[in-house]
């Protein structure tokens, strides 16, 4: 592939990640305590906070995960031969 549409593709998915808003579902590990009493007090709101929690703590690791395994498969080697002369090497 050559450079130009590299940089044209890179930019179109950049633009579309700034330009496309979507309402997050997530909250902070602080909340837990106003949570809590929320939901001895009747409210419902905080039923999903665990989950949330763990979705928040997982998806780094995932992010980690998905460029290891790209790496991996981007520069291990494949069919490598080595070429060796059998003569003797004189180092004089």
């Amino acid at each position: 592939m050559q450079l130009i549409p590299k940089i044209i593709i890179t930019c179109v998915l950049l633009m579309t990640l700034v330009f496309v808003n979507t309402q997050s579902m997530a909250q902070c590990p602080m909340c837990k305590t106003s949570v809590e009493s929320s939901i001895k007090h009747g409210g419902d709101k905080g039923k999903g906070l665990n989950s949330g929690i763990l979705y928040l703590l997982v998806m780094p690791y995932f992010a980690v995960a998905g460029v290891g395994i790209l790496w991996y498969k981007k520069y291990r080697r494949k069919n490598i031969t080595i070429d060796i002369p059998e003569e003797k090497l004189n180092l004089n």
